[in-house]
């Protein structure tokens, strides 16, 4: 008997093995929302570490100082695009998957508190600008985890009825 149950299982084995990777190649595709995503996530990444290594740059390279680097407009070009990108990948995920509306929201918020960084006064502006990056790339991982939850875009994930 244990002979049998041996020359079935290769059988069996393959044959679950060609219904699970069917149905996973057809059950999950990958989206362009993820990869506006991760955009968004380093976009924000890089604004926040490079406002906040400025600051110890300036001391020891005073030409970083002079740069483009330092300047105001640089800063918000860099922080206006990593809005835009993340409103797109937001929108997209919103629209699609989820509909849900606190990661908009959050990148809002993030968004705003970044952009007035020196509301504080500038001794308290690396905590506003940890706290901005925070919420905006909260706002991307939040979004890419419930567009991931949905299986399929026919399912209602997270939406309400």
């Amino acid at each position: 008997m244990n002979s049998r149950v041996a020359e079935l299982k290769p059988e069996i084995l393959e044959a679950e093995s060609s219904a699970s990777s069917v149905s996973q190649a057809t059950v999950v595709p990958k989206t362009k929302n993820v990869v506006l995503d991760r955009i968004g996530i380093w976009v924000s990444s890089a604004c926040a570490v490079h406002c906040l290594l400025l600051p110890v740059l300036l001391p020891i390279a005073p030409l970083v100082a002079s740069s483009v680097f330092a300047e105001v407009w640089f800063e918000r070009m860099i922080l206006t695009f990593s809005i835009l990108v993340g409103f797109a990948a937001l929108f997209v995920g919103f629209h699609k998957y989820h509909r849900q509306l606190y990661p908009i929201y959050s990148l809002a918020l993030g968004g705003l508190i970044y952009w007035n960084k020196d509301i504080f006064g500038h001794q308290y502006e690396p905590f506003t600008i940890a706290i901005g990056a925070f919420l905006i790339i909260a706002a991307h991982v939040t979004n890419m985890r419930l567009c991931n939850s949905c299986k399929t875009c026919d399912d209602e994930c997270g939406s309400v009825k």
